[in-house]
């Protein structure tokens, strides 16, 4: 089991994407409060059309308006070439771009197949690497996909080998909708290793059907030191029906930090935290930290 983990919270990206747009205010305001939890790597913003993710349209507004944290990594997620110079030019050293296994849900999200936006990819990750920015592919429905149900772990090894020639710094894998089950895990973490030992892997785990932390746990077992999560469970994806939120922070943390497992993050700091994106959102949040509170919480 590894004594310590990185977790990047993907809440202000990933989570807000899937809400009402929110005033760029509050985003500004949640972003910073997430810096004063000791998380050490956050998701800022996407460089989306409008059109496509309208909660994001306000990216550049955003990054500009955080006091930013020098402790912190901030991270940008972006679908084209031209997402990517837009985050070059807002300053960005780390950078994600997204492609889907399935071609169904990749063409449901960007219009293109599997194959058509590798290609695409390619020069991206160059232009990132010559603007002085780590590129980092995000293989979503990596454990299966609404529409076309299970994805083979080598066709996800395949997408892997592909980016990896192409210099990709890493790759995550997606559990779009809540798919992954610890079996699933452990399938596609040996397909991807038995070709790829070396590539460093994150995961990014929804918890639609409750086996988010069950699928970290598996992925600690297996050695995986790199998790995403969202901030009181916020989170979803557009382009796919029943997709539902994150794993929530707070609960990672709360289960990582009584197995001894280390994440530099404050837990009661990012409950005040999931309060505070509960607030902005105005709806109450599916975390169950953020109601019950930590496990040491007693009744007096």
């Amino acid at each position: 089991m590894p004594s310590k983990v990185s977790i990047r919270e993907v809440g202000p990206r990933d989570g807000l994407q899937n809400e009402s747009p929110v005033p760029t205010a509050d985003k500004i305001r949640l972003i910073e409060a997430l810096g004063g939890t000791g998380v050490k790597r956050i998701e800022a913003v996407s460089y989306v059309h409008p059109r496509a993710i309208p909660q994001m349209a306000d990216a550049d507004e955003v990054w500009a308006g955080i006091a930013r944290d020098p402790g912190v990594r901030y991270s940008a997620l972006v679908p084209n070439l031209r997402g990517a110079e837009r985050a070059l030019a807002g300053g960005f050293t780390e950078v994600e771009v997204v492609v889907s296994a399935s071609d169904t849900h990749n063409r449901r999200n960007i219009n293109r197949s599997t194959a058509e936006s590798l290609d695409e990819i390619a020069p991206l990750i160059e232009r990132l690497h010559t603007g002085g920015s780590t590129a980092e592919v995000i293989i979503a429905t990596s454990f299966g996909c609404p529409y076309e149900g299970d994805v083979d772990p080598v066709r996800v090894a395949g997408i892997v080998d592909r980016v990896v020639a192409d210099g990709a710094d890493r790759v995550a894998f997606g559990d779009t909708t809540g798919m992954a089950t610890p079996r699933r895990v452990r399938e596609l973490l040996g397909a991807v290793r038995d070709r790829q030992p070396d590539i460093p892997v994150l995961l990014h785990f929804h918890n639609t059907r409750g086996t988010g932390l069950a699928n970290i746990l598996t992925a600690l077992e297996l050695g995986i030191t790199e998790y995403d999560a969202s901030v009181g469970g916020l989170g979803g994806c557009p382009y796919a029906p029943g997709a539902s939120g994150n794993v929530a922070t707070e609960e990672v943390v709360h289960m990582l930090h009584d197995m001894g497992v280390d994440t530099g993050i404050d837990l009661d700091a990012m409950i005040e935290a999931a309060r505070l994106a509960e607030k902005i959102v105005g709806r109450e949040l599916p975390s169950g930290v953020l109601r019950a509170g930590p496990r040491s919480r007693t009744v007096s």
